[in-house]
């Protein structure tokens, strides 16, 4: 066999992709056993109906062949009118790329930003994937490291002093925050934004949470003054519609790059289906309420899931204010969050990420996706901490 490429072999810099608990679980399942899983960020519900009806009459209706590269002008022009409505920013079709999910707009952003071997900045506990796309992209990725004990919020001196060593061309945040919950303030995104700018960074910044905000108010930095033209958006059906199988995503941006981005999509993913965008735009004209109803189930376990870790001393939560996960610090175990997981799924098939799966500053936690229906979870986190109990040979309650 020829050998393969540098590229492809690095992405994971020699190490796990951080996905082996979930592997595992799922593993198991295949083998016909029962597991709670409570790892990825996948709905119960499924997709409505109706926007199953609407993407079943769009392909009935021929929408199957090529569609424009850029995107369909309707579904582009509702993008662009959710994100106006929401951040203020004027925002037309010629600011927004569709593609195919949010993954695909991360790489594509990092594509845009840096060039081989410059430095793309990202913030620690991070998406599994991100460092991945960096390197995906030829860039080299490097971690802002958060403090659990300052809720996982970046600090500008931390940012300033890294993009200075490192020449930085760029930085990756995510708010509301996947794996935290963490919804960042607007003195810390104005702080980011300032760094931005002195800097002169691209600023990435991953909002696809942006319909699950608990506590607290969703801000996009690119409603911040000076911040439209060197801020690259990406946005996603996949958690505001619960359409995650439909790969259907977009990034805005100032007009030159979404012109760019349109280019690099011609030459790899060359679009979206058709009828995908068609059924998407008839989600998004169902208005703010679909998302609403998608949102509601997990704001009402973040309420019960910090419950149950209220009612014992031994397993504590990174206060969740947005998403659909909270963060659990298992510490007081003895155990790190991957020797953990993989403890509790064998002793009790309970699928839950490792905190290491999303960096350094995670480690000691484990991320439970609230994604099973209220009775489930609530048996699944009383009997993780009634484990966590007995491992640090300490009362449950």
């Amino acid at each position: 066999m020829p050998q393969l490429s540098t590229r492809v072999t690095s992405i994971n810099a020699g190490g796990s992709d951080g996905w082996d608990v979930f592997y595992r679980a799922r593993a198991m399942v295949a083998a016909g056993e029962r597991v709670t899983e409570l790892t990825i960020g996948e709905h119960d519900t499924g997709t409505d109906a109706r926007i199953l009806d609407a993407m079943h009459a769009a392909a009935r209706g021929g929408h199957t062949g090529y569609a424009m590269v850029p995107g369909t002008p309707g579904l582009r022009d509702a993008v662009a009118a959710r994100i106006a409505a929401r951040t203020g920013v004027p925002t037309t079709r010629d600011n927004i790329l569709i593609t195919p999910g949010g993954q695909a707009a991360l790489f594509a952003a990092h594509m845009l930003a840096c060039d081989p071997g410059e430095t793309a900045l990202y913030v620690d506990p991070y998406y599994a994937t991100y460092p991945g796309s960096i390197r995906s992209a030829g860039a080299v990725p490097r971690a802002v490291i958060t403090r659990a004990d300052a809720g996982f919020l970046p600090e500008a001196s931390d940012v300033d002093a890294l993009a200075g060593q490192t020449q930085a061309r760029s930085l990756l945040i995510n708010t509301p925050n996947n794996p935290t919950g963490a919804v960042y303030p607007r003195a810390t995104l104005a702080a980011l934004a300032q760094v931005a700018e002195a800097r002169d960074l691209w600023l990435i910044s991953d909002e696809v949470y942006d319909t699950q905000v608990w506590e607290g108010a969703h801000l996009s930095p690119r409603a911040l003054p000076g911040m439209a033209e060197r801020t690259l958006v990406i946005g996603s059906m996949s958690k505001s519609h619960a359409m995650t199988g439909s790969r259907i995503g977009w990034i805005c941006g100032p007009v030159p790059a979404i012109d760019g981005l349109v280019d690099l999509a011609t030459n790899t993913t060359y679009g979206v289906p058709g009828y995908i965008q068609d059924a998407s735009l008839f989600a998004l004209n169902q208005g703010d309420d679909v998302e609403a109803a998608v949102a509601a189930p997990f704001r009402r376990r973040r309420d019960l899931a910090q419950a149950v870790i209220g009612r014992q001393n031994v397993v504590r939560a990174i206060p969740a204010q947005g998403a659909m996960y909270i963060m659990l610090d298992i510490r007081a175990t003895g155990l790190d969050g991957e020797a953990f997981a993989n403890a509790l799924l064998d002793a009790h098939r309970i699928a839950v990420m490792p905190g290491e799966s999303f960096g350094q500053a995670a480690a000691g936690h484990v991320r439970v996706a609230l994604t099973v229906e209220d009775t489930a979870l609530e048996t699944a986190l009383t009997t993780l901490c009634a484990f966590a109990a007995s491992l640090a040979h300490a009362p449950a309650v």
